[in-house]
């Protein structure tokens, strides 16, 4: 099995070194934005409060275990580096701190009572980063959250972030219901960002993650006469578009969001800057792509190389990933039946390592993380530079960077 991860991790960390060397200056995206970072979790428990205790216990419970916060570091970078490029960056509608926190309806009509909320909320923009931009992040990590808590239920899984999962703790049934939970009270704040162009944006990721879900569930590989190169192109296609939906689609929509908060586009009556929209689109799409194919190795891999438990986790669900499919293109039927059955028989699991190890699987996903990385960095490269765009950079390094 060593073979494999091996090879995987060379070449995973020469392109990781590649990158660092055009790079001269080492950055810390994390800690660019850390004042920001710090107080989001908190924040994120202020807006979620609720006067049922087993919602408010359960709404809040993966927000106990600190992750990485990617994506609204990307929120906050991206604001960052977008910063007083629009004529409109300093109105008074960009920089307000209260709209953030203000309803549109009457509260007797909202019937939305948050025991945990007490109008202590509010912050200037500061740093690059406005009000509207900070809230984004914070409501970019629920709805991340929301789609891990309904993952654990379809997925039947034991632990997350080390802890007992939630639908293990609460029940499946609790589980979904804080899901939803989450899900709403993002739409609250969403709406109270008085943007259209983001509520678009992001209401549509919402539902890109619901079918990116249904695509993988109901995911099957059928055969009859065609030919077999031509039915396994397709399966990676439909492979590729789910990974957009339930990965690229949230990081993506909501680096171009982030960039509409700060008055560029022809929704803010700056026609000039669609193109700054698009970079920042384009940045997220190929991150978000990149940072799956990554994690898609990782359950192949040992946690002694990239941090995760190689025990087939994917498999154990009938998923058949990059590596699996770049396998079956090379091996032909020794793979496809495992993956047709969706690693069902005992043993199929192991084989199917055993067929990746000895494949072109795990270099060939590397060598495609790679080619998304790059084509993220060409689109940062439409921005001006700053500290904050080599931050956005040096993301790119921290998702190829994680063989260490």
């Amino acid at each position: 099995m060593r073979g494999y991860s091996w090879t995987t991790a060379a070449s995973l960390a020469r392109a990781a070194a590649a990158h660092k060397a055009s790079s001269p200056i080492e950055i810390d995206p994390f800690s660019l934005v850390g004042k920001e970072l710090k107080g989001l979790t908190s924040n994120i428990k202020l807006n979620i409060g609720s006067n049922l205790k087993q919602l408010d216990t359960l709404s809040k419970y993966y927000f106990e275990a600190q992750g990485k916060h990617l994506r609204p570091t990307i929120v906050l970078l991206m604001a960052q580096a977008t910063a007083n490029l629009s004529p409109h960056y300093n109105s008074p509608k960009h920089l307000s701190n209260v709209l953030v926190n203000d309803p549109l309806a009457p509260d007797s009509i909202l019937h939305d009572h948050n025991p945990s909320f007490h109008n202590g909320i509010s912050y200037q923009g500061q740093d690059g980063i406005l009000a509207t931009q900070r809230r984004l992040a914070e409501i970019v990590e629920m709805i991340h959250v929301a789609s891990l808590l309904h993952d654990d239920v379809v997925d039947d899984a034991d632990t997350r972030r080390g802890a007992p999962s939630a639908p293990v703790k609460f029940g499946n049934k609790l589980t979904i219901f804080a899901g939803d939970f989450l899900l709403g009270r993002a739409s609250i704040m969403l709406a109270r960002l008085r943007s259209l162009e983001v509520a678009e944006l992001i209401g549509a990721t919402i539902a890109n993650l619901v079918e990116g879900e249904v695509k993988q569930l109901n995911e099957t590989y059928e055969s009859s006469s065609r030919d077999l190169q031509t039915v396994i192109d397709e399966a990676f296609e439909r492979y590729l578009s789910k990974t957009y939906l339930k990965t690229a689609s949230l990081i993506s929509s909501s680096s171009r969001a982030a960039v509409c908060l700060g008055g560029v586009g022809v929704n803010e009556n700056w026609a000039e800057g669609e193109y700054i929209k698009d970079a920042a689109y384009d940045y997220g799409r190929n991150l978000g792509m990149a940072f799956q194919l990554v994690d898609d190795m990782l359950d192949y891999t040992s946690s002694a190389d990239l941090g995760k438990p190689g025990e087939g986790a994917d498999m154990q669900l009938g998923l058949a990933t990059a590596p699996a499919l770049f396998a079956w293109r090379e091996f032909g039927d020794e793979m496809g039946t495992l993956i047709k059955r969706k690693f069902k028989h005992p043993g199929d699991v192991q084989k199917a390592k055993e067929i990746v190890a000895k494949s072109q699987g795990m270099p060939k996903t590397a060598e495609l993380a790679v080619n998304y990385i790059e084509k993220a960095k060409s689109a940062l490269h439409k921005l001006p530079e700053s500290e904050a765009r080599d931050g956005l950079e040096a993301l790119c390094l921290k998702v190829l960077d994680r063989v260490k």
